[in-house]
């Protein structure tokens, strides 16, 4: 692993400096803003070896790689919390054996101190940014529990996630808060903090179907279209329908939910809830209940439905997080907790919104103004669902 990832970031370094100096090596460019000289090795300790980089100079000296910043800052939250453990009994000796594993060699009392007081400034500084530069039409959001030492015991804590689309399509993580459980009031204040620090614009919201979550969405967003994960939903209805029959209430899922318009997809209901009610009655009162929440994103363009229908874009980043937590399994307090999830949610956020554009927002807009203007819906207007690239 250390021989592949090694000229993969040798790479990346030069990607940098080419994008520093607005040239490639040798190029001929009216647009040149200096040239190479040289290069220096640095080594960098990673969970696969030391990595020798050669790290390249500008003539000027003003370059500087992120690379190194980006690639530890997630690292350093995870030593901080297993150093945090010796503090709670557990034995300094298998910390020790922990943080060489991961980083390649021991950190003394005083390196701890230090690095934890910068990584706390940095993760502070991108929770409490303002959002006010843009506004964010898309807004996903879930939550995951972890365990955490608290009053003399080990108790579940809940860490709130929100992501953003903006205006021009960029993800954003736009933050994050830990309260002691899932309930109205703390996803109330998560999201009155959002609101507080400049999110606005808010057309779409996608969540489970959490009561609180959904009160606090509708008190904070009046009129916003909400959107039931339908992953979620899948589970909810298969959760009711016997074991026998799943395989076809699979089929009658897709069937309704990959409807064209919400008008479609309760003429599709009504043909097909007769079975159900014969098969799944109790599968059939969950469909009702909660089928229009989960297709209504059906009332946007077709290009953003699949994207915008589950929280699997957060989810997808809660799995890296519990990746790291089972160094960790149990956090030895609040602290260490927030400072963990929110270095890893600052590197994703920064890397989301500086990478690949994730939604092409032109036709979202045509799609507003339409609204606004009375022209005629939509639902008859748009094409079948397609992922954006």
């Amino acid at each position: 692993m250390a021989a592949l990832l090694e000229p993969i970031l040798n790479q990346i370094l030069q990607a940098e400096m080419t994008d520093h100096l607005g040239a490639s090596p040798e190029e001929r460019t009216d647009d040149r803003q200096g040239y190479r000289n040289g290069s220096y090795q640095r080594k960098l300790t990673t969970r696969v070896g030391t990595l020798e980089l050669e790290v390249p100079r500008d003539r000027e000296g003003e370059f500087q790689t992120a690379l190194f910043q980006r690639y530890q800052r997630s690292e350093k939250a995870l030593v901080l919390a297993l150093m945090q453990m010796v503090v709670q009994g557990v034995s300094t000796r298998r910390v020790k054996e922990i943080t060489t594993e991961l980083c390649g060699r021991e950190f003394s009392k005083s390196t701890v101190s230090r690095l934890s007081k910068d990584l706390d400034k940095q993760v502070e500084a991108w929770a409490s940014r303002s959002l006010e530069e843009q506004s964010y039409p898309f807004l996903v959001l879930d939550a995951m529990h972890l365990k955490v030492r608290r009053q003399g015991a080990v108790r579940s804590t809940t860490v709130m996630l929100a992501v953003g689309i903006n205006e021009a399509g960029q993800r954003e993580i736009l933050g994050l808060e830990t309260a002691f459980g899932e309930t109205e009031e703390g996803w109330r204040r998560f999201i009155g903090q959002l609101k507080h620090r400049g999110l606005s614009g808010v057309e779409v919201a996608t969540s489970d179907a959490h009561d609180g979550l959904v009160q606090a969405l509708r008190e904070a967003f009046p009129g916003l279209i909400w959107q039931r994960c339908q992953a979620h939903f899948r589970r909810n209805v298969l959760d009711q329908t016997p074991s026998g029959y799943r395989d076809r209430m699979h089929q009658i899922l897709d069937q309704l939910l990959e409807a064209s318009s919400q008008s479609d997809m309760q003429r599709r209901f009504e043909d097909i809830s007769e079975e159900i009610e014969e098969k799944a009655p109790a599968a059939l009162g969950v469909l009702e209940d909660g089928l229009f929440d989960a297709t209504a994103v059906l009332s946007l363009p077709g290009k953003y439905r699949r994207r915008l229908r589950t929280t699997n874009m957060v989810e997808r980043f809660i799995e890296e997080i519990r990746r790291r937590e089972k160094v960790i399994r149990i956090f030895p307090n609040i602290d260490s907790t927030y400072r963990l999830v929110g270095a890893l949610c600052a590197e994703t956020h920064e890397e989301w919104s500086t990478g690949r554009r994730y939604l092409k927002m032109e036709e979202f807009f045509r799609w507003q103004a339409e609204q606004q203007t009375g022209k005629p819906d939509s639902e008859e207007l748009s094409e079948p669902a397609a992922v954006v690239a």
